[in-house]
């Protein structure tokens, strides 16, 4: 592992933003507002921020907006904490995001799941040592819906140098343990289930404390209170928390595919900071769920700020 590789996989470690894309109303992207939301996300000092992932709608991108993305979340944070962007796609297509990213200097990418197909173990392998193999800026594997690794495969991906992560997104706490048993300190593992709040104390059970959070985007102050209050022997708060903002948050999400994404959108128009909508086949909320939204916001708030 060459040492900026080191460096990053080190660096990895906490609570990680990943940012929205914003929006214009003719649905184009909004860079004045992207590069006050990275500013807004670094102030809330996680120990990495992430663009162009699920939650920035990766798949809505084209070369050319991502690349004006990248560069644009590279000069704002300015080095004073990683910059991931997320790459996905094929094979070939993928590694032609990956150089866009390496040419912006991004500090790393996240390798979203390959398009569509399920594939062997085999050709996950190859698939994630191509476009590890196509550049020297860190890779960081995210395992959900059609990639699924067998722990043995994590172990072969984790001895290639430029290697250093792994996101989990499926949530199977065994799997995840005999991955992390073989393949020791080689990759920085984090958490990254939906709303992964939720899950962030299973996660610990098996060793894994860092994880990303969307909430971050629209309410800092929650979502860094909630991650303080894990690593805290009063759990009142935390409790709190989960009971009355991440649990009815989550209830809110499942209510409609996309929700996910496009409620953390809503939840920054709630707040006064708008971002735009979400692009298609994604729908925005309509203003009743927007209105749920609002009292659960409300409550959290409440709750880390006091009467």
């Amino acid at each position: 592992m060459n040492s900026s590789a080191e460096e990053l996989r080190d660096k990895l470690q906490g609570l990680f933003a990943f940012s929205v894309t914003p929006f214009t109303a003719t649905n184009e992207i909004d860079l004045p507002r992207f590069r006050e939301q990275i500013q807004y996300l670094a102030a809330a000092r996680p120990a990495a921020v992430f663009i162009c992932g699920g939650t920035g709608e990766f798949f809505s991108l084209d070369l050319g907006e991502y690349k004006s993305l990248v560069k644009a979340g590279v000069e704002e944070t300015q080095g004073k904490l990683p910059l991931i962007a997320g790459v996905g796609y094929g094979t070939k297509l993928a590694c032609e995001f990956v150089k866009v990213a390496e040419e912006a200097n991004a500090d790393g990418v996240l390798v979203l799941p390959p398009y569509l197909v399920h594939a062997e173990q085999e050709g996950l392998y190859q698939h994630y040592f191509r476009i590890a193999a196509s550049t020297h800026i860190p890779i960081i594997i995210y395992q959900r819906d059609n990639a699924i690794f067998a722990p043995e495969t994590v172990g072969r991906l984790a001895e290639i140098p430029n290697v250093v992560g792994f996101k989990d997104g499926a949530g199977d706490m065994e799997r995840l343990m005999r991955m992390r048993l073989i393949v020791g300190t080689r990759l920085a593992f984090m958490g990254g289930l939906p709303t992964a709040e939720l899950s962030a104390l299973a996660f610990r059970g098996v060793g894994v404390s860092s994880y990303s959070s969307a909430i971050l985007n629209f309410a800092p102050r929650i979502a860094t209170a909630f991650y303080e209050s894990l690593s805290s022997s009063e759990n009142s708060l935390r409790e709190k928390l989960l009971k009355e903002f991440y649990l009815p948050f989550a209830k809110l999400r499942d209510r409609a595919q996309g929700y996910a994404v496009s409620l953390i959108k809503a939840g920054l128009k709630v707040v006064g900071r708008p971002a735009g909508g979400v692009r298609p086949p994604l729908l925005d909320p309509p203003e009743e769920v927007e209105q749920e939204l609002r009292s659960i916001i409300q409550r959290g708030q409440s709750i880390v700020e006091g009467p």
